[in-house]
């Protein structure tokens, strides 16, 4: 039990579902209720693949490609602020390159934002990658594994419930104020990403 309230309290922690809320209102303003429950259950179920690939396999990913987690924070950075970008000038629509009418038609077609900016690197980024890659190394009797691998799964539906409920949220604000929104989550976004590359090159520069 304790191990389980420490891996779902770090992943919670680190993934931070609840600071993606205004994400997920701002990239779905446009959707409807129906639209916004499948993007949600996209989302967590590409989260725990995400998870479960980077605890099983993450290591071997990264030395197969002669990956960094440097790298990763680069590219999750350059990934996030465009996604900020989209969102301030209002052209995600574009940016997403997907026409909504396949999440409409089909309840098995995923939203192109469930998997990015959402599952990867909103939710399960560089550090969550790591993290996971850390566990891999330090826990590896089976009842460990079984334990950990609960975690992600009660956190990822903890991630789809917050997420499916996040217009609640902002109800209140109406159209107006969630468009207005919106275009202040893309500063936030950008600068999010920004900050992804900043302290990666900084850490680079400190290794050399």
């Amino acid at each position: 039990m304790e191990l389980f309230l420490i891996s779902f309290g770090a992943l919670f922690s680190i993934m931070n579902p609840l600071g993606t809320v205004p994400v997920f209102v701002g990239l779905t303003q446009e959707h409807t209720k129906k639209e916004r429950a499948i993007t949600a259950f996209w989302t967590a179920i590409d989260v725990l693949a995400i998870l479960l690939l980077s605890f099983f396999v993450g290591k071997y990913i990264l030395s197969f490609f002669g990956i960094s987690l440097n790298a990763l924070k680069i590219a999750g950075g350059l990934i996030i602020a465009s996604s900020g970008f989209a969102l301030l000038t209002g052209k995600f629509g574009e940016h997403k390159g997907m026409k909504r009418k396949g999440v409409q038609d089909d309840i098995h077609s995923r939203d192109a934002i469930s998997l990015t900016p959402l599952a990867i690197p909103m939710l399960a980024g560089p550090g969550t990658i790591s993290l996971l890659i850390a566990y891999n190394q330090e826990y590896q009797q089976s009842t460990q594994i079984i334990t950990i691998v609960s975690a992600m799964i009660i956190v990822t539906f903890t991630i789809y419930i917050i997420l499916k409920s996040s217009h609640l949220i902002v109800k209140s604000l109406g159209a107006s104020g969630i468009n207005a929104l919106s275009r202040i989550i893309g500063f936030v976004v950008i600068a999010i990403g920004v900050e992804y590359i900043i302290s990666s090159v900084v850490n680079i520069l400190s290794q050399i």
